[in-house]
C-alpha cells in the first residue's frame, strides 16, 4: 500500500492550545504523505471558520486539504459564500455531508435550512461551481442510523454519486463483511465510485461506546467484551486495539478497498502505528 490512497482527518481546534497540538500531530502524520487531509466542522456548521483557518494553514505547509462542508441549517446564500470563498483561496477538494442538526432541533424539517439531503447539497455545489471542486460523500455499510432500511440507504447513497460526487468516505465499522456487501449492493446499481472505508483506531473504550452509540456503528461482540476485560490497563486496550484495526485494514485492502481514511481525532500515535505495520 502506498501513502497515495491514504488520508487523514481533524477536527479543527477551539484554543490555542489544541492549535498547537494540532500542529505537531500534523507535523507527525505529514511524514507518512498521505493523499490529503480532511477538517471537520461543528453541528449546523458551528466551527465553519476554524475548519476554513485549519485547512488553510494545512495549505501553506504544502499539503491538499478538504473541508468538510454540510448543509443542514445553511441557506444556499450561506452556502454560495463559503463555496466562493474556498474557491477563492485554491481549496478543489470538499467532503459534503448533511451533517448534523445543530442542537435545539428534532428530526430534518423545514425549520432546519433549505437542503434536507446531502444529494441537495452535492447537485446545489456542481450548479454553482461546475467541476471545480474534487467532491466526496459519506457512505454507511452499516446503514445510516435514520435511514429506513438498508435498500433505503444504498438508494440514498447511490443518489449522492448521481448528483455529481466523486467518491465517497464510509462511516467507520468494524466489521469488513459490512463494508463488501455495501459495495456489492451499491455496484449492482451500476455505481462505481471508489468508496474509500473510514478507520477509526481504538485507544478508548469508554469514548469508543459512546462515538459508536451516536453513529449506529456496531462493535463486534468479542470485541467489546475484549476491551472490556481491561477494565483501566489502557496499554492492553492500546495494544489489542492496533491489532484488531491493523487486520480490519489489511482484510479491506487485500479484499480491493481503494485505501484508508483514518479518522485521527487529532492523535497522531495509533493511526502512525497503524500505518507502519501495514507498509512493514
Amino acid at each position: 500500500m502506498t501513502s497515495h490512497n491514504f488520508s487523514i482527518e481533524f477536527f479543527p481546534p477551539k484554543t490555542p492550545e489544541g492549535t498547537e497540538k494540532l500542529r505537531v500531530t500534523r507535523a507527525k502524520l505529514a511524514e507518512l504523505q498521505p493523499k490529503y487531509f480532511s477538517v471537520t466542522f461543528g453541528a449546523g456548521g458551528s466551527t465553519q471558520q476554524g475548519t476554513l483557518d485549519t485547512v488553510l494553514e494545512i495549505m501553506r505547509e504544502g499539503h491538499v486539504a478538504a473541508p468538510h462542508l454540510s448543509c443542514v441549517g445553511s441557506s444556499r446564500a450561506a452556502l454560495r459564500d463559503i463555496l466562493n470563498s474556498y474557491k477563492s483561496h485554491g481549496i478543489k477538494k470538499l467532503v459534503a455531508l448533511r451533517g448534523d442538526l445543530p442542537s435545539g432541533f428534532g428530526a430534518v424539517d423545514s425549520a432546519s435550512g433549505e437542503f434536507h439531503y446531502a444529494n441537495e447539497l452535492v447537485e446545489f455545489i456542481r450548479a454553482e461551481t461546475g467541476d471545480w471542486f474534487h467532491i466526496e460523500v459519506g457512505a454507511y455499510p452499516e446503514m445510516h442510523p435514520q435511514a429506513k432500511s438498508p435498500q433505503d440507504d444504498v438508494q440514498n447513497f447511490a443518489r449522492k454519486i448521481k448528483a455529481g460526487a466523486d467518491a465517497a468516505i464510509t462511516q467507520y465499522f468494524y466489521n469488513a463483511d459490512a463494508y463488501f456487501n455495501f459495495v456489492d449492493e451499491v455496484k449492482k446499481l451500476g455505481i462505481n465510485a471508489p468508496i474509500v472505508p473510514g478507520i477509526m483506531p481504538i485507544t478508548n473504550y469508554t469514548q469508543l461506546m459512546r462515538f459508536s452509540d451516536m453513529c449506529g456503528t456496531e462493535i463486534p461482540r468479542w470485541i467489546r467484551l475484549k476491551l472490556a476485560s481491561y477494565g483501566d490497563d489502557s496499554e492492553s486496550i492500546r495494544a489489542f486495539g492496533l491489532d484488531v484495526v491493523t487486520q480490519l485494514c489489511e482484510q479491506l485492502l487485500e479484499g480491493g478497498a481503494p485505501g484508508l481514511h483514518f479518522y485521527t481525532l487529532n492523535q497522531p500515535a495509533a493511526t502512525m502505528a497503524i500505518w507502519q505495520r501495514l507498509v512493514a
